[in-house]
């Protein structure tokens, strides 16, 4: 039997979005993947109707189901619903969609070859991106910022678009420090370091003109986040086996 799969949307006030999204997703996963499926949206302290639209889509959506956190924080939406997933595959992708669907079978068939990790690279070549000249700067200095002081192989850290073995998950997610934006780097940082294997796979990628994301704000973050793990040390784990 094929492994199964976990769908994980992490969402903050989307309520407008996640009906889109959830039937989009839906759709593509039916028609395209054919390991056994579950979308999980995981709301982070919302404080509009979010919740209550998780609720409809869990009852119009067999294969949809929903978690509700008091407290925000994409980091924490994710730990959650990832170390309390039973499938054998967990992954996530943001609710709008920016990173193109056809690449997503992708990421999936790479964890089955024997990868532990795989993520969506906007930075590779081959990928397809249109994003603003602020973001695509910022994006250019923070992976730069993180090649500099890790020398890491990889090329795209914050793309919206990851998949993980449950493996990979219970070895390394509890000692991820950040709950929010910073958390992909840090997952990441510290599979690479203890000789995970990681699979980037290039993507189409468009910005939502309605993203949440604070740019700056969330630059200072993952600056502070890679200074901690620069000067404090990633943390020790044992290499897969």
């Amino acid at each position: 039997m094929r492994p199964s799969v976990d769908v994980v949307i992490p969402v903050y006030n989307e309520e407008e979005a996640l009906p889109v999204c959830i039937e989009r997703l839906s759709a593509f996963l039916k028609e395209n993947l054919g390991q056994p499926w579950r979308i999980l949206i995981a709301d982070n302290g919302s404080i509009d109707g979010t919740l209550a639209v998780c609720q409809e889509l869990s009852g119009e959506y067999p294969e949809v189901e929903h978690i509700h956190l008091e407290q925000k924080g994409r980091g924490r939406a994710l730990r959650r619903a990832w170390l309390e997933s039973e499938s054998d595959i967990v992954s996530y992708m943001d609710v709008d969609l920016s990173t193109g669907l056809a690449h997503f079978p992708a990421l999936i068939h790479a964890l089955e070859e024997g990868f532990d990790i795989a993520i969506g690279s906007r930075r590779m070549p081959g990928a397809r991106v249109e994003r603003s000249p602020k973001r695509e700067f910022t994006s250019r200095c923070y992976n730069l910022l993180i090649k500099s002081l890790f020398w890491t192989r990889i090329h795209d850290a914050q793309c919206g678009f990851k998949a993980l073995t449950r493996r990979a998950v219970q070895a390394i997610v509890p000692l991820v420090v950040n709950n929010n934006w910073f958390f992909d780097t840090e997952l990441l940082l510290i599979a690479e370091n203890r000789g995970f294997k990681i699979k980037e796979i290039p993507v189409e990628w468009a910005e939502d003109p309605d993203t949440r994301v604070k740019v700056l704000r969330t630059a200072w973050e993952d600056i502070k986040g890679l200074l901690r793990l620069r000067f404090g040390g990633i943390p020790h784990i044992p290499a897969p086996g």
